[in-house]
């Protein structure tokens, strides 16, 4: 990885507009998007003329059309020639021996682009739910939906140190980073498979989030975390066999003795879950539970139907009504006798006057209004094991708490409140 230092994050610190070196996410459709750095010039040279280029389904995107757009802008696709890019192009020789186009000098002005007929996407700054949506799978992915639910559990919050074994794509790295950002949070992130964990390095590079993640390259079941000079008091284990890792979770360890440590697991089989459980309980966690997320999508829409709809997009083009459907009948009897009447009209008539009366017609307001359930969950699901480790507590601790008590109730204080005033006062 290069040394450089790290770039400005653009997931906390962004100004109005995409600048180069940014990263960006292209909303194409709805559970479609495209994370994308930015580029002014093509490092891949990769033959396009008008420099940087992404190619989508919905057309191709040069980054100079990117760069300088506010978020949030729809932009256009533009032409390019992705057909012969490359083919049949004279190179020359750099002095370093690499090979260049012989057509475009070295620093020279990239080819301006021009819009094309159709297509577009709109341009989003990242968040970690749409870098989710967006990042390139390498491992099983923890959706927001279960991402949202643990942080809350785990209570994590500005100044919080975060234990995270088993980062695989990042996709809970990025959620966990903006929980813990502040007051000198820190995610500290174990992944024991080489190449994930170089290219998670890289993207934690390139996304500006070094100050807040720390990630190592360590099997944890065997070797532990030797984190020695930061203490963690919320731990999440994404592993095979997250049992393996709890002997390493100690307070002489990575856990802050201070304060009560939570965890949570993430398990796809109950069989895992069972050995966690067990192990939990005798590594002495205590409030051990299970807990399973399951998630659905609702989509409230106006459905237009009739045959009035026929030849549009997003309707139901059958008959409404009795009287509809007779007359539809009734023109069908004509085409088959061949009977041509007044009112005869062929098909590429009757769709060319449905969109002529179109653009009149308010269809936002047009049609009942029903809800449809998504058919199939589209995201991962697992089991979440959640316990609880207590603050570490000293026959010396437990005498100074009664002291404390004595003298309380002594003032006249309850003991509710004298213990409340004296767990404060060890914070």
């Amino acid at each position: 990885m290069s040394t450089a230092s790290s770039p400005r994050s653009t997931f906390f610190d962004r100004g109005i507009c995409a600048t180069p070196g940014d990263l960006s996410v292209l909303h194409l459709k709805r559970d479609l998007k495209v994370s994308v750095l930015l580029r002014t010039h093509d490092e891949n040279e990769e033959g396009y003329e008008e420099g940087k280029v992404t190619n989508t389904r919905f057309g191709s995107f040069p980054h100079s059309t990117l760069i300088g757009v506010p978020w949030g802008s729809q932009v256009r696709a533009s032409n390019v020639d992705t057909g012969s890019r490359g083919h049949g192009r004279k190179k020359r020789k750099r002095e370093d021996g690499s090979l260049q186009d012989a057509e475009k000098q070295d620093g020279g002005a990239c080819k301006a682009p021009t819009l094309a007929n159709s297509g577009f996407v709109h341009l989003l700054p990242p968040t970690p739910e749409s870098w989710t949506a967006s990042l390139p799978h390498r491992t099983q992915v923890v959706y927001m939906h279960d991402a949202s639910y643990i942080l809350q559990r785990l209570r994590a919050r500005p100044g919080s140190t975060i234990i995270e074994a088993g980062a695989g794509s990042g996709s809970f790295t990025h959620a966990a980073a903006r929980a813990a950002r502040g007051s000198g949070g820190k995610v500290l992130s174990f992944e024991f498979h080489q190449q994930r964990y170089e290219k998670l390095k890289q993207e934690i590079h390139d996304h500006g989030l070094e100050d807040l993640v720390d990630i190592h390259h360590r099997d944890v079941c065997e070797a532990g975390f030797a984190v020695r000079s930061v203490k963690a008091n919320s731990v999440f284990l994404d592993l095979p066999a997250p049992w393996l890792a709890l002997k390493h979770l100690t307070r002489e360890g990575p856990l802050d003795p201070t304060v009560a440590v939570r965890i949570c697991t993430f398990s796809p089989c109950i069989e895992q879950v069972q050995r966690t459980v067990v192990e939990l309980r005798d590594c002495g966690w205590l409030d051990v539970e299970t807990v399973e997320i399951t998630g659905k999508r609702i989509e409230v829409r106006r459905d237009r139907v009739g045959l009035h709809e026929e030849g549009l997009r997003g309707v139901n083009a059958s008959a409404a009504s009795v009287d509809e459907a007779v007359t539809k009948l009734r023109d069908i009897e004509r085409r088959i006798r061949n009977v041509e009447g007044d009112d005869w009209q062929t098909k590429e008539k009757r769709l060319a006057s449905i969109r002529d009366t179109q653009s009149s017609r308010k269809l936002h307001v047009e049609g009942e209004i029903t809800h449809r359930v998504e058919s199939e969950l589209k995201t991962h699901t697992s089991y979440l094991v959640f316990a609880t480790l207590p603050m570490a507590w000293t026959e010396e601790d437990e005498a100074k708490a009664r002291t404390v008590i004595l003298e309380s109730v002594k003032k006249g204080k309850s003991k509710k409140q004298s213990k409340r005033e004296h767990r404060v006062s060890q914070e």
